[in-house]
């Protein structure tokens, strides 16, 4: 009891009926001590209690032995009430923990990447980008399918990492001291260091190299009292701060929001949202390319590691990630990839001038109009029917192939003429009969209730028939499989089509199928409607 009144003693609130009562009893033993105080000829003290006659009307009357007792009481309780203590350090909260072995288990290699021009990135409707290359071929080295996750603050990369967000950061990260506290880095996939971003004079192109050298910053000493913008939680903020220590004078920081990747700061320097900036060279150096405006030629720090970084309690994804990088640094092809996106400055130029470079533009094709047009005819995203258009086409009007497909659907001539295309080199015609000929098959299989399943049933039929999907579904049954869903069931089925033992069973009436065609179909159409969805608003 007295733990419930100690509680209440925590409020102090002045109107709280408890509280009125409190008030009225300590007046009560105040007026009786105050006689007893009188008759021994002391002076009053009852001013000083400053006891309100309206309290007094908050209870019923009560015998005045038992108001003293009430009273004698509440000072025992109030003697209990003691000063609130407030643990300020709150309770630590357990490490995510999640390394390759539950990683497999799980069946998915969780990244996190960031969206710009040279990482990850959707150009004329096929997803692209150093990191996104690299994290394809790791992931099917250690058999995982790849799910990746776009950053929106950059800031945040490591934070959501530790809470477990992700397995890993893909990212260009420069390995420091402070950043090694929260988190393991892989071996480097590259060196580079870190460079100031400046403008050119407007009229550069007139003036002599000397004089366009004189005009800009040439030495970081420069910088001093100056302001340059970076990202708060970016290895360039703790350069620029350690750069002030060592040149003795102070750089002002100018701190961006963490949704900004380096390509749109720089691009802020060509724009004069702000003066200077600071980025890794190779990125630095590939957006000058685009803008020549810019100048990327003084250093401000050594050589840096750039990596990718793990939890510090997954040693086995470091170890697995790290015999990989060892490995795939020895392929030719790694330069490649690498070069492509950092060192190949006229393609490049090519995608920032294109209109289908989702950095750019919210588009997918030249196309986007008519498909959006017709995907209501059968009430599916727009983009996922873009999806099954570059899967046919390529976006490529002019497609066709040895079995007589043509278009950017590649309808066959009996398929088109049943739908009523008179041209199948007319974009308009050839999306409309392509999405008339999905909704018939869709349709066909109304007894499906998954909406995904159906849709996955709809688009192996486009690709190798009607009848060979139904076979696919007969064998599902003959081998205890569930015939209406595709995934892990009928999709099986139709791989093994592919063998004698299976097409040519009595139960099969139109016999073999290539059925790693349309099982690779389905999920790559599916896989690149995913990237839409993270590039592309409806």
């Amino acid at each position: 009891m007295i733990n419930f009144f100690s509680k209440i003693c925590k409020k102090l609130a002045i109107n709280d009926p408890f509280f009125k009562f409190s008030r009225y009893a300590f007046g009560e033993i105040a007026l009786v001590v105050n006689k007893v105080w009188i008759a021994l000829g002391s002076t009053n003290w009852n001013e000083g209690m400053n006891i309100e006659s309206k309290d007094r009307n908050i209870v019923l009357p009560m015998k005045s032995k038992n108001i003293i007792v009430l009273s004698f009481l509440f000072l025992a309780l109030l003697s209990n009430c003691k000063e609130d203590k407030i643990d300020l350090k709150a309770a630590p909260i357990a490490p995510f923990i999640k390394d390759l072995a539950e990683i497999k288990k799980d069946g998915k290699l969780k990244v996190l990447i960031a969206y710009s021009g040279t990482s990850y990135f959707l150009y004329r409707g096929e997803p692209m980008g150093y990191e996104y290359e690299l994290l394809q071929r790791l992931a099917e080295h250690l058999n995982l399918e790849l799910e990746i996750k776009i950053s929106n603050n950059l800031d945040m990369l490591l934070t959501n990492l530790e809470k477990g967000k992700a397995d890993l950061i893909a990212y260009g990260l420069a390995i420091t001291d402070e950043r090694k506290k929260i988190a393991s880095f892989t071996d480097y996939l590259y060196l580079t260091e870190q460079v100031l971003v400046q403008k050119k004079p407007r009229n550069w192109r007139k003036m002599t190299l000397d004089n366009i050298n004189k005009s800009i910053i040439q030495n970081p000493l420069e910088l001093i009292g100056d302001t340059v913008s970076v990202r708060k939680n970016s290895s360039y903020f703790e350069r620029l701060a350690n750069l002030s220590k060592e040149m003795g004078g102070e750089i002002i920081i100018d701190t961006l929001k963490g949704n900004l990747s380096t390509a749109e700061i720089i691009k802020m320097v060509v724009d004069n949202k702000i003066k200077y900036t600071i980025a890794d060279k190779n990125l630095a150096s590939i957006n000058a390319s685009y803008f020549p405006i810019l100048d990327t030629k003084v250093p401000v720090s050594f050589s840096q590691r750039i990596a990718w970084a793990v939890r510090p309690n997954s040693p086995e994804l470091l170890h697995a990630t790290n015999s990989w990088i060892k490995q795939y640094r020895k392929n030719p092809e790694y330069n490649v990839i690498y070069n492509k996106y950092f060192k190949n400055k006229r393609r490049f130029k090519k995608r920032v001038k294109s209109d289908f470079y989702s950095v750019n533009n919210n588009e997918i094709s030249k196309y986007d109009d008519f498909i959006k047009t017709n995907a209501k005819l059968i009430h599916w995203d727009w983009r996922l029917i873009a999806a099954v258009v570059y899967q046919e086409s390529r976006f490529k009007n002019e497609a066709s192939a040895w079995s007589g497909a043509e278009g950017l659907m590649q309808m066959m001539p009996a398929t088109a003429k049943d739908m009523g295309v008179k041209d199948r080199l007319n974009p308009e015609e050839n999306i409309k009969g392509g999405v008339k000929y999905l909704k018939q098959l869709y349709d066909a299989y109304s007894d499906i209730s998954d909406r995904e399943q159906r849709i996955k049933f709809t688009l192996a039929s486009y690709n190798c028939g009607y009848f060979h999907v139904k076979d696919a579904q007969q064998l599902a049954k003959l081998n205890g499989l569930k015939s209406n869903v595709w995934d892990e069931n009928v999709n099986k089925m139709i791989l093994a089509l592919t063998y004698p033992q299976n097409y040519n069973k009595k139960e099969i009436k139109y016999g073999y199928v290539n059925g790693q065609e349309p099982f690779n179909y389905v999920n790559e159409i599916f896989k690149r409607h995913e990237h839409y969805i993270k590039f592309i608003t409806e």
